[in-house]
């Protein structure tokens, strides 16, 4: 197929979004970016807000914010200085006042307890803009079917909104530090059980690690269960979770269709790789698996 002169204009600004992502730390100026998208430096300022409803600044701030929220709530061992220097902030006064400014609490309060709605609405701007520019076909020729081991996990269920899901994967996170379950030695799934948009009260998802520890009446709320083995569809998502439910269209509504394949009587699920914040949001690494007959 070739791309319409729509599709090659929003590539350029892609290639814009992975550069902000991958050089967050750096000293990102429109001079540099419009060369990046071989853009004229006199327009390209006024192309990414017209485009995108934000100025390509408060898009490289919500950047930085985003990323240093995730190692506020996620990542609790990291002092808060060292995430407003890795912010690009000279120092912890200038970070906290710009973190309060547009969440609404200081990075000490939003460690402690985030409000987790509040955070959705203020970083929507940033799943709009990607999803706006993200590719949807190349992605789909990538499927492979591979025969997926019978697997022990370890999970937390989350019932409910799943803007707050957040509140959830910090008591999984302490939960698998307790037990030393690392993420470079035990590996992470979820299991979806329903799609983001269906009413918040029904949404279900698991955070589960993989492990053979009897787990009994644990107070956290840990369960163990068993992903089967069989047949699955693999598709490896590269990016933002802000992509994923498009990427996981792609897999139901192109590939699927096309495939002859039937779906097992299980729901699909994913294995993290590469996790945000620790990598780039352009390199983070999930890969789905849809059970097959």
């Amino acid at each position: 197929m070739i791309p319409t002169s729509e599709e090659n204009y929003l590539f350029r600004f892609q290639r814009v979004l992975d550069y902000i992502d991958n050089h967050v730390d750096n000293d990102l100026t429109v001079d540099l970016l419009s060369q990046v998208a071989f853009f004229s430096k006199f327009h390209f300022h006024r192309q990414f807000s017209e485009l995108f409803g934000i100025s390509v600044y408060k898009y490289i701030q919500l950047t930085r914010l985003k990323r240093a929220s995730y190692q506020l709530a996620f990542r609790i061992q990291n002092p808060v200085i060292n995430i407003a220097l890795e912010s690009s902030y000279e120092g912890p006064e200038s970070f906290s006042r710009a973190f309060k400014k547009t969440l609404g609490q200081s990075p000490t309060e939003f460690r402690k307890q985030p409000h987790w709605k509040d955070w959705h609405a203020t970083f929507k701007s940033l799943d709009d803009i990607r999803i706006m520019c993200m590719t949807t076909l190349e992605q789909t020729l990538q499927v492979q079917i591979i025969n997926f081991p019978e697997t022990q996990i370890a999970v937390l269920e989350h019932h409910g909104d799943p803007q707050l899901l957040g509140q959830s994967i910090r008591r999984f996170i302490a939960w698998r530090k307790q037990h030393q379950l690392a993420p470079s030695l035990s590996k992470t799934f979820n299991i979806l059980y329903e799609d983001p948009e269906i009413e918040a009260a029904l949404y279900r998802i698991d955070i589960g690690v993989e492990t053979n520890m009897l787990i009994k009446d644990d107070p956290t709320g840990i369960v163990s269960k068993t992903i089967p083995s069989g047949r699955c569809a693999v598709l490896r998502h590269i990016g933002s979770d802000d992509l994923l439910r498009q990427t996981i269209h792609n897999l139901y509504a192109i590939w699927l269709p096309s495939s002859g394949e039937e779906l097992r009587d299980f729901p699909i699920f994913l294995q993290r790789i590469k996790f945000f914040p620790d990598v780039p949001e352009t390199e983070a690494v999930i890969d789905i698996f849809l059970p097959l007959k």
